[in-house]
C-alpha cells in the first residue's frame, strides 16, 4: 500500500484547501483563544431541566447539488453566512455555571429499532451521528429533530486494522487516489442532510489510520470548515481539530461494550468535566444495554452537578482568517 504523504500528491486532493470561513455573527466565540476564566459559583437550590426545542428541518438555502450527482445534496454556507452547525445547533442555556458533558452515539440509523430506541429514551442533549450507510434514515431522522437531538454525519476513515476492519466500499483511504477519497467525502456527506458536523466514529470503527496522516486528515478538516461543518475526532489523546470548529472526546465509553467498562468510563467523563469544565464522550454503537445504563446515567447528572450539553456547545473555533465563502465546490 503506498501511503499519501505531503507534496504534490496530497495538493492533487481537492486541490488547494479552501479558505476557512469567518464565524457567522450569531456563532459563539472561539474557546481556542480565549484565557481561562474563573469558574462560577455553583447555583443554592437546584437547576430546573432545560427542555430541547426540534432542531430546524435542512434549509435549502444550505444546500447545493454535488459535482459527481446532481441528485445528491451537499451542505454549504449560506449566502449570509449561516452555517449548519449554527442553523441545526440544539437548545442550551449559556448561563448555566455547572460543568458540562456532551455524550455523541454513532451508529445511528442502521438498526432502525436500536436507533428509535436511542432517539426516544435519551435526551435531547445528546448528540447522534448516522452511518451514512443506514439504508434509508428518513424517519429516524425526523425523530430525532422533533426530539432536539443534534444530528451529525458519520465519515468512513480508514480505521485500524485494516482491511481486517473494513469501513466500506466508500472508505477514504490513505493508499486512495485524491481524486476516489474527494468522491468519497461527498458521498458521505450528501447521505442526509440537516447535520451539523461530522465524526470519524463510524458504527464502531475510529478512523485511526487514516486520521493518522496528518496531511489527509488537515484537508479533510478545511472541507468541513468549508461547508460550514464541525468535526469531532474520536481518538482520545489527540489534538483537537485546528482547522475547524470541532473537538476531540475525552474517552471513547463502549470500548469494550461491557457493563463495567462503560459504567467506569462515564465516571471519568464526570472527573474530567469537574477537573476542566467540560467533558466529551462518544459511544460507538447504540446497542441496548449500552443505551439503558446511558439513560441511567444522564439522569444522575443533575444531581451530581453537571449539565448535559450539546456537541455545539463544547466545540473549540480556529480563529477567522478570510471572509465567508458561499460555496465548496471546486
Amino acid at each position: 500500500m503506498i501511503v499519501i504523504g505531503g507534496g504534490a500528491a496530497v495538493l492533487q486532493w481537492l486541490g488547494p484547501p479552501p479558505p476557512l470561513p469567518h464565524k457567522p455573527a450569531s456563532q459563539p466565540a472561539s474557546i481556542a483563544t480565549q484565557s481561562p476564566a474563573a469558574a462560577p459559583a455553583l447555583p443554592l437550590g437546584p437547576i430546573p431541566p432545560q427542555p430541547s426545542r426540534p432542531i430546524a428541518p435542512p434549509n435549502p438555502a444550505l444546500l447545493e447539488p454535488s459535482p459527481e450527482n446532481p441528485k445528491a445534496m451537499l451542505p454549504r454556507i449560506g449566502p449570509t453566512g449561516l452555517t449548519s452547525m449554527v442553523a441545526y445547533a440544539g437548545s442550551f442555556n449559556q448561563s448555566d455555571p455547572r460543568p458540562r458533558i456532551g455524550l455523541v452515539i454513532a451508529g445511528l440509523g442502521l438498526s432502525a429499532e436500536e436507533s428509535r430506541t436511542a432517539i426516544e429514551s435519551l435526551p435531547g442533549a445528546v448528540s447522534l451521528a448516522f452511518s451514512p450507510y443506514a439504508p434509508d434514515p428518513t424517519d429516524l431522522l425526523k425523530l430525532a429533530r422533533s426530539k432536539g437531538h443534534e444530528i451529525l454525519i458519520s465519515l468512513p476513515l480508514e480505521p485500524e486494522g485494516f482491511p481486517l476492519n473494513d469501513a466500506g466500499d466508500e472508505s477514504l483511504l490513505v493508499g486512495a487516489s485524491p481524486e476516489t477519497n474527494l468522491r468519497h467525502l461527498d458521498w458521505a456527506l450528501s447521505r442526509i442532510q440537516g447535520y451539523v458536523g461530522a465524526t470519524g466514529a463510524m458504527d464502531g470503527l475510529y478512523g485511526e489510520r487514516f486520521a493518522a496522516a496528518s496531511d489527509l486528515l488537515a484537508i479533510l478538516q478545511r472541507r468541513l470548515a468549508a461547508r460550514g461543518l464541525l468535526y469531532i475526532d474520536p481518538r482520545p489523546g489527540k489534538p483537537d481539530p485546528a482547522l475547524v470548529s470541532g473537538r476531540t472526546v475525552d474517552i471513547v465509553v463502549d470500548q469494550p461494550p461491557i457493563d463495567p467498562t462503560i459504567k467506569a468510563n462515564l465516571q471519568k467523563l464526570e472527573v474530567i468535566a469537574r477537573a476542566h469544565r467540560s467533558a466529551l464522550g462518544v459511544i460507538g454503537w447504540p446497542g441496548p444495554r449500552t443505551i439503558e445504563l446511558v439513560t441511567d446515567w444522564v439522569e444522575s447528572l443533575p444531581e451530581a452537578g453537571f449539565v448535559l450539553a450539546p456537541v455545539t456547545v463544547l466545540v473549540r473555533h480556529p480563529a477567522p482568517s478570510t471572509p465567508p465563502v458561499a460555496s465548496a465546490t471546486p
